[in-house]
């Protein structure tokens, strides 16, 4: 080996190791500025999570099924522990509807883009003519709020029914006759929970989630003010159409709100979110 050639490998380590600083450099950087888009106050809370199929029937109760799988995923790939606090199957297939409780690290600061409207296009497998259908179901996410937070609730607003649970939850989902479904009159809140073993066990639960809910309905209500007052009009993305999951006639995942575009629909349902969640953080700076 002559001395050209030595000079040649030598330069070739030199490349090969700054390239992969490069690289290193520009992942820190980008977790960097992950993590400074999540700095709102609830960010770093665990989480509630609840799925409801819109109008379609078996379709819709399908598609909240699909959902369910893919946010239970999302939380096994990334180290998010959960419990599914209520799950309520359709009559023919699916369900009618879904509460997780996610636990860990940002879980509120992640999932809170995926508020909104999620909207399925697929041949449907109910169809016996094969036809292409289109389904919708919407995810409401509230972050736990601290315990300390006082909010009073009269017994005399409260409607408390008890019923036979339902569901294989994957977890643990009690199927005894302990399930509370608790309806705050009011507000037209309802709140479920059937996850635990005794009915006072799902009641305290339940009344958690109700307190919450209340908690968040109290913060939007400032929000709206706030708003009002600067002569702003913002979103809350509840009741809005954020992503479309396509499967046919072609496969497409696209975010409404930062264009994020993959062809991989399957890896996506299968718990793949990060990135999109990610160009959801960032397009809020855009």
């Amino acid at each position: 080996m002559d001395n050209l050639e030595l000079i040649n490998i030598v330069e070739e380590n030199e490349l090969e190791t700054l390239q992969t600083e490069v690289e290193k450099l520009e992942k820190e950087i980008d977790e960097l500025e992950i993590s400074s888009l999540l700095n709102g106050i609830h960010d770093k809370l665990n989480c509630y999570l609840e799925i409801h199929p819109g109008a379609g029937g078996t379709e819709s109760c399908d598609w909240a099924s699909m959902l369910a799988r893919m946010y239970t995923r999302f939380c096994e790939n990334n180290g998010y522990t959960y419990e599914i606090i209520e799950s309520q199957k359709g009559e023919e297939a699916g369900l009618k509807s879904f509460t997780l409780y996610i636990k860990g690290l940002y879980a509120y600061g992640y999932l809170k883009c995926e508020k909104g409207v999620h909207r399925l296009v697929r041949i449907s497998p109910f169809d016996s003519n094969a036809r292409r259908h289109t389904s919708f179901a919407s995810v409401l996410v509230t972050p736990e709020y601290n315990q300390e937070i006082n909010i009073e609730i009269k017994e005399s607003d409260l409607k408390i029914d008890v019923y036979h649970s339902s569901g294989a939850g994957g977890q643990s989902v009690n199927t005894s006759n302990s399930a509370v479904r608790i309806t705050h009159l009011p507000s037209k809140i309802v709140v479920t929970c059937q996850n635990e073993r005794s009915q006072m066990q799902n009641k305290e639960q339940a009344m958690k989630m109700l307190k919450n809910k209340l908690y968040e309905l109290e913060l939007q209500k400032i929000e709206q003010e706030q708003n009002n007052l600067k002569g702003t009009m913002e979103n809350i993305n509840f009741g809005s159409q954020i992503r479309s999951y396509v499967l046919e006639p072609y496969k497409m995942v696209k975010d409404n709100r930062s264009r994020y575009e993959t062809s991989n629909v399957l890896k996506v349902l299968d718990g793949d979110l990060l990135p999109i969640m990610e160009s959801v953080l960032k397009s809020k700076i855009e």
